[in-house]
């Protein structure tokens, strides 16, 4: 074959060519892709979201606008992308998208046979813009599951917790000891829990970014109890264990009062006035003083009976003092302690035989308790005066005397303040406010006299009654 006949089959090959590749009867690419977007019913923002294209690319591949995509290379695998999105077939889409941008329809130049030169030795791996974004995808894919991973991780562990102080989870301290400090560690700002079964409310204290946490507990007599535990505030999770705590406070000795009574002696005999009750009560908060009448025995003949051996102090396990057989004709009345242990009190009683209990009581509630039998017998006029809730003005007159202790003006006496007058016959006493004036009566409770609060004046004469006189 001629070199003419050669130069005259190419040129045909090509005109076939230009045929073969001849734009076929249809709509133009950019309207086949809206036609194909409506048909699909989304709009552009919708298929962005889709097909993470951005909305401004998609417009322009509708639009035919090539020039504002960023490369052949993009716009290729963005019509791809797009084409199988929109349910058409890429691969007509790529070509119909060549034969309108004129890749095809330049016919090729006639290629003259020439001998093939000698191979060049190859180069080195060529690097491609592709191969490199397809390099920092996988790397980022790679990065974002590991993350993902670390936070299954993280969202799947429960928070640790530790104590450190106390070394032991059974400590003693010393006696006394209202406090303690905890320590140990967690996770970073982890929320530890300390839970005292004795409070309503736990405590609760934080992590510091190492972990470490520390938390002041208080302590009460005995065996302190707690539990600690731990929660991630990011996740909710609590730690899996939760660690326990005994911490004692040694419980003091329990000692039952020291009772020594002064007075009375037993067997005493009074003939008038307030019978004197004192001694001393180490270890003890109060004293409690009663009286009971004495119907038969020693005391009720005349004779003084022997001592009693004072109350056994009750066991460290009592709590409270024996309750009477039955229950005293006068008080019990309440006395307090001094600070040396010293008591003392007024027992004011009526003729009789009377046995008088004494009992000291510690802050505990250990008892000790000394008895004494006394016998009263009165001779003249014996009388108590109290006031009570109101000030009262008072005016005494002793066997038809005016009393020093008032004074012919007489004298205001605040309430609580207690007046001891003795006479041989009668004693007679005018008082500003009668409700607020009581009487006891050679150890007889009388009240008072009225409850008017008018000044009035009354006789007290045994053994008749008390009478209302008009002395000024």
């Amino acid at each position: 074959m001629t070199a003419r006949d050669e130069a005259r089959r190419r040129r045909a090959d090509a005109r076939d060519g230009v045929r073969a590749y001849a734009p076929e009867a249809g709509p133009a690419l950019p309207k086949r892709l809206v036609e194909a977007r409506e048909r699909k019913g989304v709009d552009l923002l919708r298929a962005e979201r889709e097909t993470k294209i951005r909305a401004r690319y998609l417009a322009a591949l509708e639009a035919g606008d090539y020039a504002d995509l960023p490369g052949a290379v993009y716009t290729k695998g963005f019509l791809r992308n797009y084409a199988l999105y929109l349910g058409l077939d890429p691969e007509d889409v790529i070509r119909q998208w060549k034969r309108e941008r004129g890749d095809l329809a330049i016919p090729a130049e006639p290629v003259l046979a020439v001998p093939r030169p000698i191979e060049a030795p190859r180069q080195g791996v060529s690097v491609s813009p592709v191969l490199v974004v397809a390099g920092l995808l996988v790397v980022l894919i790679a990065a974002f599951g590991l993350y993902i991973g670390v936070q299954l991780l993280r969202y799947a562990k429960a928070p640790t917790i530790a104590v450190t102080n106390p070394a032991q989870a059974m400590v003693t301290v010393p006696d006394g000891t209202t406090s303690y400090t905890l320590q140990g560690t967690s996770i970073s700002g982890a929320s530890i829990t300390i839970t005292d079964p004795g409070l309503d409310q736990p405590y609760r204290v934080n992590a510091d970014d190492a972990g470490k946490w520390t938390a002041d507990v208080q302590l009460r007599r005995g065996r302190n109890e707690f539990d600690v535990s731990a929660v991630d505030p990011q996740t909710g999770k609590t730690s899996d264990t939760t660690v326990q705590l005994f911490i004692t406070v040694p419980l003091p000795a329990v000692e039952a009062p020291q009772l020594t009574l002064s007075s009375p002696e037993d067997g005493s005999q009074f003939s008038n006035g307030a019978i004197p009750v004192n001694g001393t009560a180490l270890n003890a908060a109060k004293v409690t003083v009663s009286a009971s009448r004495v119907t038969s025995g020693p005391a009720a003949s005349g004779k003084p009976s022997p001592t009693p051996a004072p109350t056994p102090a009750p066991s460290a396990s009592a709590t409270a003092a024996p309750a009477p057989a039955s229950s005293p004709d006068v008080g019990p009345v309440t006395v307090d302690v001094a600070a040396d242990g010293s008591f003392e009190t007024p027992l004011d009683l009526s003729a009789g035989d009377w046995l008088i209990q004494v009992t000291a009581v510690s802050a505990d509630g250990m008892t000790n308790t000394q008895v004494r039998h006394v016998s009263i017998q009165y001779q003249g006029v014996n009388l108590v005066v109290t006031i009570k809730g109101a000030n009262a003005w008072l005016k005494v007159w002793v066997d038809g005397t005016i009393s020093p202790v008032t004074g012919a003006g007489g004298v205001v006496y605040n309430p609580g303040q207690v007046l001891t007058f003795t006479a041989q016959h009668s004693i007679e006493v005018r008082t500003g406010k009668s409700s607020a004036t009581y009487f006891t009566l050679n150890g007889q409770n009388l009240g008072h006299m009225s409850s008017s609060g008018n000044p009035e004046t009354w006789l007290f004469a045994p053994p008749n009654p008390p009478q209302k006189t008009n002395r000024t």
